[in-house]
């Protein structure tokens, strides 16, 4: 999967042990799904699992690891994907605006892009086909870019996995759970918690300033092939100014995230945060409080990767020193009986 800000790699064994031994839990609500790396593990553990994004590339990476189901999916995606992998590459607006204006991938890579990505969209595929194949390709293309791992910015000189030619891989796409058919959604995180029901809630909000949509903003334009107008050097979607979150500010995020608690059709919620986040662990624990009885577990981590290199300029020219290399990680699980 790909490489990304606040990824639950490290903590995703815990975080499946604690939801698969709740009480009478088959079903899960990933309300913030991201990667869908936690709905994946869950679907895995044969759990039925509504995921949720409000990004379309988030969504989309939702359709493929949760929603879709290898024995529908398998065969037909990997007879494309080789397909795909045979086209030559034409640049096109991807490779005008990622590899020219600014320099997150090679041109050769970039054309490879913009022929694939414009092969997707002359099908007409089948929705969760479809997120399949975009996987793929969003994968493929985070293989071979030259970051540290966010779209802000992209390194002064390319980084040797750059160099490599683009190749597009099937996704693990799993089978259909034991509990269940999975699905995915892609909504505003209240609009979300009123219409979804399931035994349980996982809740891992965004908890600071940084936006996902900035961050991953090319995944963005990649999903929806939309070539939207950019601005500054790191060619982001205009949108990403127009696109704000109540969870990415200090003073809306607690009233943002009581919202969604109380919305929530469940009986259990289990939240994710970290002691880097806007809403610390004596405000979570009042408010969750609320909600039924509170229990916590903590985890010391490194940071991600991107923070523990340091601070890049939008032209990639390192300009700071990374600070604390370490946060605790906290999940919260709350049963609401």
């Amino acid at each position: 999967m790909i490489k990304y800000l606040g990824s639950k790699r490290l903590l995703l064994p815990h975080i499946t042990n604690i939801i698969s031994n709740l009480d009478n839990v088959s079903s899960v609500v990933d309300l913030f799904s991201g990667t869908a790396r936690v709905g994946h593990a869950l679907k895995r553990a044969g759990l039925q699992v509504l995921a949720n994004d409000h990004n379309a590339y988030a969504a989309t990476l939702a359709r493929c690891y949760v929603a879709a189901d290898a024995e529908n999916i398998g065969i037909v995606a990997l007879k494309l994907l080789r397909e795909l992998n045979a086209l030559p590459g034409s640049a096109g607006y991807f490779t005008e605006t990622f590899c020219i204006k600014s320099r997150f991938f090679t041109p050769q890579n970039g054309e490879r892009i913009d022929t694939i990505r414009e092969a997707i969209a002359r099908k007409g595929l089948d929705p969760e086909l479809e997120a399949v194949v975009l996987t793929s390709l969003m994968e493929a293309a985070d293989r071979v870019d030259s970051t540290t791992g966010v779209q802000m910015a992209y390194l002064k000189t390319w980084a040797p996995r750059a160099q490599q030619r683009l190749e597009l891989r099937l996704p693990d796409v799993l089978p259909r759970a034991a509990a269940g058919r999975s699905a995915a959604y892609e909504l505003d995180a209240y609009d979300a918690a009123q219409r979804l029901s399931a035994d349980c809630f996982y809740l891992d909000p965004p908890y600071n300033q940084h936006k996902y949509l900035g961050n991953y903003h090319i995944w963005e334009s990649l999903v929806r092939w939309d070539k939207p107008e950019v601005y500054g050097v790191a060619c982001k979607r205009v949108d990403c100014r127009a696109r704000p979150s109540a969870f990415n500010s200090k003073p809306r995020s607690l009233a943002a995230l009581r919202n969604v608690i109380f919305a929530a059709q469940c009986r259990f919620l289990v939240v994710s945060f970290n002691n880097e986040g806007f809403i610390g662990r004596d405000a979570m624990e009042a408010l969750l409080g609320e909600r039924g009885r509170v229990t916590v577990h903590e985890y010391d981590f490194k940071r991600y990767v991107g923070a523990q290199i340091g601070i890049f300029s939008p032209s990639g020219q390192k300009v700071g020193l990374p600070g604390h290399r370490r946060n605790t990680e906290f999940l919260y699980i709350v049963d609401a009986r």
